[in-house]
């Protein structure tokens, strides 16, 4: 492997492990999910909407790229890699991208993504089974943030959070 290579290696682990939080030696994909939460609340309040749609498309994009290049190297989706939490954790705001940000919306925003990432509610469970790639990883994340952002999105409209 040459030196370009390498490099490309050493990046796409350190962009996988969400800079390294996915070393965690317990639970991984909390410590990778409450890694997310600070960019979520940056891209949200400062770009709203449609800063987080561009966010969660640069992540998936990235992520998958990444992903990709580190399963060359372990089994399917290692522990470590958390880029997936990132991405299920920004696609949970979307759906709030307009609501006033509280430390609550983000408690249970944080929450309820943990609790679909944990549970994979089908098709979250078809693409973590089945999907035994890059795209496998990502999207049983990307559906479990689009449960939790609706579930999120119903509690702002109904309790006002």
């Amino acid at each position: 492997m040459n030196s370009k290579q390498n490099s490309f290696k050493k990046i796409a682990f350190l962009f996988a492990s969400w800079f390294g939080t996915g070393y965690s030696p317990v639970a991984s994909g909390t410590i990778g999910s409450l890694a997310a939460l600070p960019l979520c609340w940056i891209v949200k309040e400062f770009t709203g909407f449609w800063g987080v749609f561009l966010a969660v498309l640069v992540l998936f994009g990235t992520g998958y790229i990444a992903t990709k290049k580190v399963l060359k190297y372990t089994e399917h989706d290692p522990s470590f890699v958390v880029i997936d939490e990132v991405l299920g954790q920004m696609t949970t705001f979307l759906f709030v991208a307009f609501v006033p940000s509280s430390w609550i919306l983000f408690f249970l925003g944080f929450l309820l993504f943990r609790f679909f990432d944990i549970f994979k509610i089908w098709p979250a469970c078809y693409f973590d089974e089945k999907i035994n790639n890059a795209y496998g990883v990502m999207l049983d994340d990307l559906a479990a943030g689009l449960y939790a952002g609706g579930i999120l999105y119903l509690f702002s409209v109904y309790f006002l959070i």
